[in-house]
């Protein structure tokens, strides 16, 4: 499980888009005759420089993220303009990056040794870092802090939130554990386990939520998943109750761990990372994927 291996490679210091595109087609007349309106290549919408993917998982950035070192944890910023992720290299302590594209070249903006899953809040004023955190500041990200009881207390993986607020979780010594947080009347209520399908399985763990709450993306090794680990979604129901987890499928779940799955903030974009697990650091992989949301979404309707 990712968590084992994240674990793993602390401990030894270490084993670890978009915009709108408008397609102008003018046909001219002469007349009551008209001519075939000429074939006119449609722009390329791109994100951080890169082609979008379609509905088969691929390789994101290779060669700039993804590369021959481990690199999992992915995480856009709400603009889409900076990507963040973790990266590990020859076995040595992991470390957190992000990285732009500007003027057609990529920089590495943010560089800070492994302290946590990184998640940029909606307002993309906020890094969560499990249970500590860091302020979007006028000269770049602050120092850490640590969260407010009762999360500076709890062991936590990954920590997403959605626009109003709300926090769901997981927990590193309650593995198979997803908690939930709403902000009600202004006051942050009490953390709760979420029930049901997300009990189900082993390991469960990386919870994300949706923006606007619509739906939660985990992962968790069961006895009909295809690998190690797989994704599952849960759709928000018109009662507001949970609907069913939704195995994302062999598509994009594998006989290996795939794991940590987000939506992009447009929307648009599916990431997710896959790990398999080596007897070495050499024999080791870890890389991030992309593909088309709509290969998640989509599933919806079934």
């Amino acid at each position: 499980m990712t968590h084992l291996f994240q674990s793993n490679f602390i401990q030894k210091s270490s084993i670890i888009a978009f915009g709108s595109m408008i397609l102008l087609t003018s046909f001219s007349a002469c007349n009551t005759k008209k001519e075939k309106p000429e074939s006119k290549e449609v722009p390329e919408v791109k994100v951080l420089g890169l082609k979008p993917p379609g509905m088969t998982p691929e390789l994101f950035a290779p060669g700039i993220v993804s590369t021959k070192s481990l690199e999992i944890n992915a995480a856009f910023s709400p603009e889409m303009d900076e990507f963040y992720f973790t990266r590990q290299v020859d076995g040595e302590r992991p470390k957190n990056l992000g990285i732009r594209f500007v003027d057609g070249a990529y920089e590495t903006f943010y560089e800070d040794a492994y302290s946590g899953e990184i998640f940029i809040t909606n307002d993309n004023q906020r890094m969560f870092l499990g249970n500590k955190f860091k302020e979007r500041t006028a000269s770049g990200w602050s120092e850490e802090k640590n969260m407010e009881a009762p999360y500076d207390s709890i062991r936590i993986m990954r920590l997403t939130s959605s626009i109003n607020d709300t926090y769901i979780f997981d927990e590193r010594d309650t593995i198979g554990t997803l908690r939930i947080s709403k902000v009600i009347d202004g006051v942050r209520s009490e953390p709760i386990a979420l029930e049901g399908d997300f009990k189900k399985g082993t390991y469960t763990a990386h919870p994300f939520i949706a923006p606007d709450e619509s739906y939660i993306i985990w992962d968790s090794s069961q006895e009909q998943g295809y690998g190690d680990s797989d994704l599952y979604i849960s759709f928000r129901q018109d009662d507001d109750s949970w609907g069913p987890a939704i195995n994302l499928g062999e598509g994009i779940n594998s006989d290996k761990e795939d794991a940590y799955g987000s939506i992009s903030p447009d929307g648009k974009y599916f990431v997710f990372h896959r790990i398999t697990l080596g007897e070495t650091f050499e024999e080791s992989y870890a890389e991030i994927f992309w593909v088309d949301a709509k290969a998640v979404l989509n599933l919806k309707n079934k």
